[in-house]
């Protein structure tokens, strides 16, 4: 893995943390937050994708106008 792809101690104490929770909630629970993260993920790829055409000049973000 690359260093930059590393993650740091904090992160790795923080999916650890995430597992446990993780590990006590029940299967309906699991299917709701994974849903919801997947949810995030795709605005946040979204975002990214807007600030990048932005900063590319691609297109005008409606963030920056």
């Amino acid at each position: 893995m690359s260093e930059s792809m590393k993650l740091s101690l904090e992160q790795q104490f923080n999916i650890r943390s995430f597992e446990t929770q993780v590990q006590q909630m029940s299967r309906e629970q699991a299917q709701e937050f994974l849903m919801k993260l997947y949810e995030q993920m795709i605005v946040r790829e979204n975002l990214y994708k807007s600030f990048i055409k932005h900063q590319w000049g691609i297109e005008q973000s409606p963030w920056f106008k």
